[in-house]
C-alpha cells in the first residue's frame, strides 16, 4: 500500500499530490471492470484508470478512436462498484472534449455523475485542451492530464511512436505540462517520451507526473492491468515489465477443462448435486 493514505480510507486528490510533496511514488493500473478493480487495489494500486484502452484490450479494436462516452460510462461504473479504496479515473473519449469547452463541460459532468467516479482524464496540451481543464475544474471536476504520445492522435502522429526527440519537443512538452498545471490539473501522465524529457517534465511541475514508457523519474507509474499480468501476450512493447504470465495458465486451465468435458471427467461426484 501506499505509505501516505490509510488501507481502509479512499485515495484523494490531495492524497496524489501530496505524494509528490513526500517524494513518494504513486502507483496505477488501467482496469475495465468491478473484479479487477478491486484486485488492483486490495494488491496496492493508489488510482485505477478506466482507460479508452479498452478499445484494444477489451473490445478488440485497432484504436481507441471508435470509443464512445457510454462505453467509458458502462466499464467506469463497473471500476468503481469495485474500487472502495482507490481513486478512480475515467478516460473521456475521443470527441467528447475537444469540440467545445461545453461538450467537454457535458460530458465529464454525465461521466462523473452516472459512474461515482473521482476525476477524468484527457489527452493534449494545447490551449484549447487547457481551456477545457480550466472550466472543468472550476465545475468542481478534477483533471487528470496526458501528454507526450496521444493514443486518441495516432492517425496524426502516425503510429505508436516516442514523442520529444528533438530538442524543441522537450520545450514543447515542458509547455504543455505546465499549461495543464496552470489550468488546474491535479497530475499528467507522460507517455512515450524519453527518460530525460519526462525528468524535465517532472521537475518543472508541482503536480505529479505518472508516466508509461517515460522512464524512472516519474513521480508515479502506470500499466495495464492485462499487460502486467501476461494475459495479453501479443503486446510486446519496450517499456512493458510483465509481473505475471497468466495467458499461457488460462490456455491451460481452459485446454484441462476441456478435456475433462469430453472425457466425461467432469462433472463427477464431487460436484454434482
Amino acid at each position: 500500500m501506499s505509505s501516505g493514505v490509510s488501507p481502509t480510507s479512499r485515495v484523494t486528490v490531495r492524497d496524489v499530490l501530496a505524494h509528490k510533496q513526500r517524494g513518494e511514488r504513486l502507483v496505477m493500473v488501467s482496469a475495465y471492470d468491478a473484479l479487477f478493480a478491486r484486485l488492483s487495489e486490495e494488491g496496492g494500486a493508489d488510482l485505477i484508470l478506466v482507460g479508452d484502452s479498452l478499445a484494444n484490450v477489451i473490445l478488440g479494436l485497432e484504436s481507441t478512436v471508435p470509443v464512445t462516452v457510454e462505453q467509458m460510462i458502462h466499464h467506469g461504473a463497473a471500476v468503481c462498484r469495485g474500487a472502495a479504496r482507490a481513486l478512480v479515473v475515467i478516460d473521456m473519449p475521443f470527441m467528447s472534449y475537444q469540440v467545445s469547452t461545453e461538450d467537454a463541460l457535458r460530458n465529464a459532468g454525465r461521466i462523473m455523475k452516472e459512474t461515482n467516479a473521482h476525476a477524468v482524464k484527457v489527452e493534449g496540451g494545447d490551449t484549447a485542451i487547457a481551456d477545457a481543464v480550466r472550466a472543468m475544474t472550476r465545475a468542481g471536476i478534477p483533471v487528470m492530464g496526458h501528454i507526450g504520445f496521444t493514443p486518441q492522435s495516432v492517425n496524426t502522429l502516425g503510429g505508436y511512436r516516442v514523442q520529444g526527440r528533438a530538442p524543441q519537443d522537450q520545450e514543447r512538452l515542458v509547455e504543455e505540462a505546465r499549461r495543464m498545471e496552470d489550468a488546474g490539473a491535479f497530475s499528467v501522465v507522460l507517455e512515450l517520451v524519453p527518460s530525460a524529457v519526462a525528468k524535465a517534465v517532472t521537475n518543472a511541475l508541482r503536480i505529479p507526473t505518472i508516466g508509461i514508457g517515460a522512464g524512472v523519474d516519474c513521480d508515479g507509474q502506470v500499466l495495464v492491468l492485462y499487460d502486467l499480468l501476461g494475459l495479453n501476450d501479443r503486446f510486446r512493447p519496450k517499456f512493458l515489465r510483465r509481473y505475471a504470465e497468466l495467458a499461457g495458465d488460462v490456455r491451460g486451465a481452459v485446454a484441462r477443462f476441456a478435456d475433462d468435458v469430453r472425457a466425461g471427467r467432469y462433472p463427477d461426484a464431487e460436484h454434482s448435486f
